[in-house]
């Protein structure tokens, strides 16, 4: 009888040919299943039968999980196939499983148990359903058939009998497959198991290992993520690794709070099903991370000893709760990596003192070398290598005298009478010779001993404090260390330290705003800014061999061609220039993405006679450099502003480049205090086609403009800056010089004007 949804119960009398047919199909179909070997196999015959017997356009046939609690299917996807599984109380599968029932539904979408939501999906339109229980030989329910749409008419009573025969047929068969997938799938995962466990234990790279069980654990227990928390006993705080590469960090907690603490200190297992209801957890992870926790299993890791040196948590189980054979597995698991863990911990804690003593002999400005109990070298570090002129792999295995050389057999003997007397020496402001240079410096020469106070060898530490390392030490602290190097392999320091009369490049350099900029910042900021500034500032300078003079307020000052000469002074610092505008770009990329003000320059390059030397007081000197030519390429930086530039060269650097460059004459300037003309020069050879586009044009046309410029023609000369300024109409410059045409056209200027241009500022 129909219902008011369509529904009909399962039960009319079929004919007697009917039940004949019926049944010698129900054989075949038992005969076909029987021979299969793989559970999807008997799914697809069995759906594809009903679907044929009942005339429906399609059906799907759900097997019971009782550990998960789920109806689940499987359907072919290309090569691979592709699970289902819902809830055992949802839907009509989940109506049909609990009440037993067969069901005939002729009208889904007025039936309350149908979700619509699977057909907006995937566009597929239920009409009708038609579903019954699948029954084993002891009458119980272990799935339910489905099939839906009936293509000519409606579903019948005899339709229901049919479904309900071909499942009930097979109900063994799928059963004994379903079992039989089960302990397959056992077995797997025990020899995965096996293997993972094998493997892990010969990890000694801890990072690499606590992510490997991070893994494998979320993949063995079908989590969405897990924690491997290893005991640090110094600071007591629970820590794990996450991340890889660049993104890789270290989190941790006291190894007393939260699920985690809790299982650490009593060594008990936690379950919880749903997570917001244990006081124990802390929300405000999950609102930190945007993570969302539904259930949580947290099991200590104990060790051989007995003792818990970690624990391993994992969050969010597909399909509901951790089970009880979930907690016995992750413990299992936990305690067969437990030695690998221990051994990654402890290779890591002797690999991390190794480096840190390599580190800090390899920092030492002393040089260290030491002799193992039979009198052969071990190590040397940098200094050591250094003071010895020699290469520290060159001389592991030799004797002392071997590496010290008959030059220094005093030392020699000093190492033999302290490895015998077991009894440290010190020698103050000695001499040693290496390959023919005399080096002076402090010696101590000392025993090693175990803890146990059994001899290991010797260790002799010298102190190099000749002449050439205290000038280095000196002129370090204003000049570039190679640069200094170089000087003192170059001449004596009494001749380079004096005051000289030389040529050289100066750079001025000043960035643009900066007022605005510490009003903006305020103290901290500003001298943040300035530290970074100066440093990519300062690396470009000292990449093209120049040296700084020093810093003035956010102005650097810095010059090429002292204390040492090259043949391109000039090309040096200007592609100083270049690059220090280049890098600045870059940095203004990375602040405007950390939403902060970009910052601007301007620099001026000048090549002059200047004064070069010690200036000051027998108590205070500064090496620093003075002169006419100092003071024009601080003029020049100056003009960059009144030139929309932001690299002005003067005639003299630019008449003396030995490297070609996108220059163009600016102007022919008297600077204030000065009388005599200087041309004056833009690079622009910083710039890109995006920063700059149409250069060469722009700059050709500029060019000549300039030369009809100064022959007071100025409607020529405004068409060629015409021309320029078409080309890229950001060319402040080439604007600039149209408006002087126009004052010029109406204030000539007469005919003994030299096309000179009077700077009155700074």
């Amino acid at each position: 009888m129909n219902d008011a949804s369509g529904t009909i119960s399962a039960g009319s009398e079929l004919s007697q040919a009917e039940r004949v047919r019926q049944l010698q199909m129900m054989l075949d179909v038992s005969r076909q299943v029987a021979s299969m070997d793989t559970l999807d196999a008997v799914l697809d015959t069995l759906v594809s039968v009903a679907v044929h017997q009942t005339g429906a356009e399609r059906g799907s046939l759900f097997l019971h999980d009782a550990a998960t609690g789920e109806l689940f299917s499987r359907i072919a996807q290309g090569l691979k196939r592709r699970e289902i599984r819902i809830l055992d109380d949802v839907g009509i599968a989940g109506s049909t499983f609990h009440s037993g029932e067969g069901l005939i539904i002729h009208d889904a979408y007025n039936d309350e148990r149908f979700n619509r939501q699977v057909d907006a999906e995937t566009g597929y339109v239920t009409k009708s359903i038609m579903a019954t229980p699948v029954r084993n030989a002891r009458n119980e329910i272990i799935g339910v058939a489905q099939v839906l749409n009936k293509q000519d008419g409606q579903f019948t009573e005899h339709d229901l009998a049919v479904l309900d025969g071909v499942t009930t047929q097979c109900a063994i068969t799928l059963q004994s497959m379903q079992l039989v997938e089960r302990m397959e799938d056992t077995r797997r995962r025990e020899i995965e198991f096996l293997n993972i466990v094998s493997e892990m234990t010969s990890e000694l790279e801890l990072s690499v290992l606590l992510r490997r069980v991070m893994s494998e654990a979320t993949s063995m227990l079908n989590a969405e993520r897990s924690t491997l928390f290893i005991n640090d006993e110094k600071t007591n705080e629970l820590f794990s690794h996450v991340g890889e590469g660049l993104e890789a960090m270290e989190i941790r907690l006291p190894n007393h709070l939260g699920i985690a603490g809790s299982v650490f200190t009593t060594g008990q297992a936690i379950n919880i099903p749903h997570a917001y209801t244990d006081l124990r957890f802390n929300p405000a992870f999950d609102k930190q991370s945007g993570f969302f926790t539904r259930s949580i299993l947290c099991v200590p890791v104990i060790n051989k000893n007995g003792d818990v040196i970690g624990v391993t948590q994992v969050l969010n189980k597909s399909g509901g709760p951790f089970t009880a054979e979930d907690e016995s597995r992750l413990k299992a698991f936990t305690a067969q990596i437990a030695i690998g863990l221990e051994n990654a911990k402890l290779f890591g804690d002797i690999q991390s003192m190794k480096n840190y003593n390599e580190s800090m002999l390899q920092s030492m400005s002393n040089g260290v070398i030491t002799f193992d109990e039979e009198g052969t070298n071990r190590t040397c570090n940098q200094a050591g290598s250094r003071i010895l002129r020699c290469d520290p792999a060159a001389i592991v295995g030799k004797t002392p005298l071997e590496v010290l050389g008959e030059d220094n057999q005093w030392l020699v003997d000093k190492i033999a009478r302290v490895a015998e007397s077991q009894s440290g020496e010190n020698l103050t402001d000695v001499e040693l010779v290496f390959g023919g240079d005399t080096v002076s410096a402090n010696v101590t020469v000392l025993p090693m001993q175990s803890g146990e106070g059994a001899a290991l060898g010797t260790l002799a530490m010298i102190e190099d404090i000749s002449d050439a390392k205290r000038a280095r030490s000196t002129l370090s602290r204003y000049m570039d260390p190679g640069l200094a190097a170089q000087m003192l392999s170059g001449g004596k320091e009494d001749e380079i330290l004096g005051g000289k009369d030389t040529t050289a490049t100066v750079l001025f350099s000043d960035i643009r705003g900066f007022t605005t900029i510490t009003e903006k910042l305020g103290a901290q900021g500003t001298v943040a800014l300035l530290n970074d500034y100066f440093e990519l500032m300062v690396d470009c300078i000292s990449d093209q061999g120049g040296m700084l003079d020093k810093f003035i307020g956010d102005a650097i000052m810095a010059a090429f061609g002292i204390p040492i000469a090259h043949d391109d002074d000039e090309d040096r610092g200007l592609r100083a220039g270049i690059n220090m505008i280049k890098a600045l770009w870059e940095w203004n990329v990375e602040r405007e993405g950390r939403g902060e003000m970009p910052v601007d320059m301007g620099l001026g390059l000048n090549t002059d006679r200047i004064v070069a030397g010690n200036i000051g007081s027998r108590k205070r000197m500064d090496y620093t450099m003075i002169g006419d030519g100092v003071n024009l390429a601080a003029r020049l930086e100056s003009a960059c502003k009144q030139y929309s530039a932001r690299i002005l060269l003067s005639e003299n650097t630019a008449s003396r480049l030995k490297g070609v460059y996108r220059l163009r004459e600016v102007d022919k300037v008297v600077v204030k205090g000065k009388t005599e003309p200087v041309g004056v020069f833009e690079c622009l050879d910083y710039h890109s086609d995006a920063s700059f586009p149409n250069l060469m044009d722009v700059l050709g046309n500029f060019n000549e403009g300039v030369k009809v410029y100064r022959q007071q023609d100025w409607d020529r000369a405004a068409g060629y800056f015409t021309k320029a300024l078409d080309a890229n109409p950001d060319d402040k410059l080439s604007r600039t010089y149209i408006e002087r045409c126009e004052l010029m056209k109406a204030n000539p200027p007469g005919d003994d004007w030299d096309g000179v241009w009077m700077m009155t500022s700074k």
